[in-house]
This record gives structure tokens, sequence and C-alpha cells, in this order.
């Protein structure tokens, strides 16, 4: 990885919105590290972004539920020698059934890589950024914090108060931390769920490549919070004055 150019870690970066900051990332000229479980998966994504923009990329392959795994991507993060500019906390799951359908086991997973591992990994790299002077996260929430959706929203309501709270703690030392809010998006994150795109409206579909490139600029511009679509700005808007008794009555939208 040459040391002249900025380098972004991106976790989950085989699919979807984590993709789609690999390609738009190595497309600024970026460096990158990617970080997910399929090794297989991870150097066909390296190979094909090495060859369209020319950048290097290292591949991590790491289960974030696995705690050494996760070490692993925390000592990338410390490396002194081979500072990381930009931390993307992207990957992720969810679960489609309620929380007493799952197992505890299933639950506890989802806690890892929702919570803990953006907690670890931000660990990681916010020491160094702030000896340095320089440096971003990108922690990928949703817009699901702002309601109560079961576990789930309570991790991601985790990330989102964290990461609020990390943004205005490390501006003073040159780190610029953003949370990004999507709601709906056309991935696989819904199709690993067995989640149809029929359990939401068409206009709640956000394309991936459009919210991405909104919340690097939304990050490069200093801001807090990324939330895109105007129909997701309304409802995480609307969230914050609706009882919380209403909104658990939609909680079944998007489990179809």
């Amino acid at each position: 990885m040459s040391t002249s150019s900025r380098s972004a870690l991106v976790t989950g970066p085989t699919a979807g919105i984590g993709r789609s900051f690999a390609h738009q990332l190595a497309q600024q000229g970026h460096d990158l590290v990617l970080v997910a479980r399929d090794r297989a998966r991870l150097e066909q994504e390296a190979e094909e972004l090495t060859t369209t923009y020319g950048v290097a990329v290292e591949v991590l392959a790491a289960d974030l539920t696995d705690r050494a795994a996760l070490a692993t991507v925390e000592a990338r993060l410390a490396d002194p020698d081979r500072p990381v500019d930009l931390l993307v906390n992207n990957a992720g799951f969810g679960l489609k059934k309620r929380f007493l359908d799952n197992s505890v086991d299933e639950e506890q997973a989802m806690l890892e890589v929702l919570v803990t591992a953006v907690m670890r990994l931000s660990h990681a790299a916010l020491g160094p950024m702030s000896e340095r002077g320089s440096g971003g996260i990108i922690n990928v929430s949703s817009v699901a914090a702002f309601l109560p959706r079961g576990s789930y929203s309570a991790a991601k309501a985790y990330v989102n108060s964290f990461s609020e709270w990390a943004a205005r703690e490390y501006a003073p030392r040159g780190v610029t931390v953003t949370c990004l809010c999507p709601g709906f998006t056309k991935t696989e994150f819904h199709e690993r769920m067995q989640v149809g795109r029929g359990s939401a409206p068409d206009f709640m579909w956000l394309d991936a490549d459009e919210l991405v490139a909104t919340a690097l600029k939304d990050h490069a511009k200093g801001k807090v919070f990324s939330i895109p679509g105007p129909q997701y700005k309304a409802i995480s808007t609307a969230a914050r004055l609706i009882p919380g008794g209403v909104l658990q009555k939609f909680q079944s939208l998007g489990r179809k």
C-alpha cells in the first residue's frame, strides 16, 4: 500500500452499501483494506478494484463475531506504520423474526457485529487518528435507530448515540465522525433476511450508489448525521414527535 495515498478500511465491502463505498473511495484515489468473512469474494472484489481504479487493495478475511478475528482488524487499524485515514464501519445483518422467535445466540451475534465491532474498531482507529490530528469514521447505522423495532433498532440507536458523541469529542483533534442512517436500500441485506421488495412501498427503496455518494459528501462537510432521501429525513424527524406506542404498531413493515 502506497504511503503517499489516502487509505480506507471498509467492513462488509463485497455487496450493497459497503461495495459502493469501496468503489467510490477507490475512484477518489483511496487505497483500500477490505474486511469480510468470505476470502474468495474479497479477493475477487480486490482484483476488480485494482484493475478498474489502479489502487492498492489489501484483504483481511475476518468474522467480526469472532473476538480473535476482530482483534486482527483492530491491530491493522492501530498500526502506526500503515495509517488508515478513513474507517467505514458498514458490516451488518438483521434478523427477520421477532426477538423471542430468534435464538439468543442469533441475537448475540447480531449485537457483536452491530455494536461490539463498531465500538472496538472505532477505538482502534481513533487513537492513531487523534495522534496524527486527522482522519475520519463513517458508521453505517439505520433510520431504524429512531424507531422501536426490537434489538436491531436498539443496536443502531447505540451506533447513533456513540457516533454523535464521538463526532463532537474528537472534532477538536481533527477527526470527523459521521453516522449514516439509510432506510430500505436495494442490496443483498434484505435478501439475506428473506425479505422481499414488496415488504415496503417502492418510494421507500433507496439506491446504494446515490446514498453513499451523499454520505461521502456529508462526511467531507463534517456533518454528524447523513440521512439520505427526503422520505427518511421526514421519518427521522417525525419519530421524535410521535409516541413510541404508535410507532411500534408499524414494526412489521419490512419484515415480510
